[in-house]
């Protein structure tokens, strides 16, 4: 059994509980959150689905304290991730965090320091890897020769940062949205981007009083050659069927996959209005918790049981924090930037 503590009760710490729920070898022990609050009712919560009511902990090192506690699940606003990684690491505790893993290269270079010397799991949740049609599109690039070229687009309507989080002007939609993409074509291509040069777009959230851009456009250089683009905005209207837009293709030199997430097989039209339902990331399915959040989060809990290394590693997911502290630094600069100048 493998005993866990959940660290943030907004909407990423109910998810990773609605996944963790539906298990049988694990169980969750204790909860914190910057609003005690949250975390008593997001304990209420996993004791209404049937299991023991977890420990409500005023604060990290309390949690971390715990020896009911043998692994900590991270889903606080995206800055905060960092040096909570070091101290749960240095605590001997196994570590999912939400992604984007931090925000910095070099907090991203001592939460792995730390993470090495400690022996301990950990996993950033890029979920996307445990997509079927991505996965599939993994095996079927290996037959395709090289990469060429790639372009990610994730696009959130103006809800995500207006209303979902509280905390928007303290990241940006490349952060919130392009690291999914950053890990996802990477791994598709087999490849690491070398160089980058990024432009952005102000002015709609500037307006709501919400100090972030509107719009972020990646492009990106592999070491070998293949180029990408990553586009992310979050100021589509409301009234866009999903709450995501959703869009990948690789082009190599024997050829073209595409990865439409627009729709997710189903359409719903009702009265008071047309959408797309989500099912691929999070769905229940006859009452169990299923789909690439559920398989993703149940690969971490069984490397942490068996100590085997994740699919996702801990450098991979601090080379695409890399990438994008390069990207808003060619922002600022209007300059391409070498990932490989950024060191702690």
């Amino acid at each position: 059994m493998l005993r866990i503590g959940i660290v943030g009760a907004g909407i990423m710490g109910r998810g990773n509980a609605l996944s963790l729920s539906g298990r049988t070898d694990v169980e969750i022990t204790a909860v914190t959150s910057r609003s005690d609050e949250s975390a008593g009712q997001l304990a209420d919560e996993i004791a209404e689905r049937g299991a023991p009511r977890p420990v409500v902990h005023p604060d990290l090192p309390t949690l971390l304290a715990d020896e009911s506690v043998d692994a900590v699940v991270l889903t606080t606003p995206d800055d905060l991730h960092g040096d909570m990684m070091v101290r749960a690491a240095e605590a001997g505790k196994h570590i999912l965090v939400e992604k984007p893993m931090t925000t910095s290269v070099a907090e991203a270079d001592a939460a792995v320091k730390a993470i090495r010397e400690n022996g301990v799991v950990a996993m950033c949740l890029f979920n996307h890897r445990w997509v079927p049609a991505y996965a599939q599109a993994h095996e079927l690039l290996a037959e395709l020769g090289e990469g060429a070229v790639a372009y990610a687009r994730k696009d959130d309507t103006i809800f995500v940062p207006t209303e979902m989080l509280s905390w928007a002007d303290r990241t940006t939609c490349a952060w919130f949205l392009s690291s999914h993409d950053i890990d996802l074509v990477s791994w598709l291509l087999r490849d690491q981007v070398r160089r980058v040069y990024a432009t952005a777009r102000w002015g709609k959230l500037r307006s709501l009083g919400i100090d972030t851009p509107d719009a972020i456009q990646i492009q990106a250089e592999y070491s070998r050659g293949a180029v990408a683009t990553f586009e992310s905005a979050w100021i589509y209207p409301n009234t866009f069927p999903t709450t995501v837009d959703s869009y990948v293709a690789v082009v190599a030199e024997d050829g073209v996959v595409q990865l439409d997430r627009q729709k997710e097989n189903v359409v719903l039209a009702k009265p008071d209005g047309y959408s797309y339902p989500r099912n691929m990331l999070q769905r229940v399915m006859h009452g169990i918790p299923a789909g690439a959040y559920a398989d993703a989060i149940a690969h971490w809990v069984d490397c942490c049981r068996t100590g085997r290394e994740p699919l996702i590693t801990i450098e991979s997911s601090r080379d695409v924090t890399a990438v994008l502290e390069a990207a808003h630094l060619s922002i600022e600069t209007r300059q391409p930037v070498d990932v490989s100048m950024l060191v702690a």
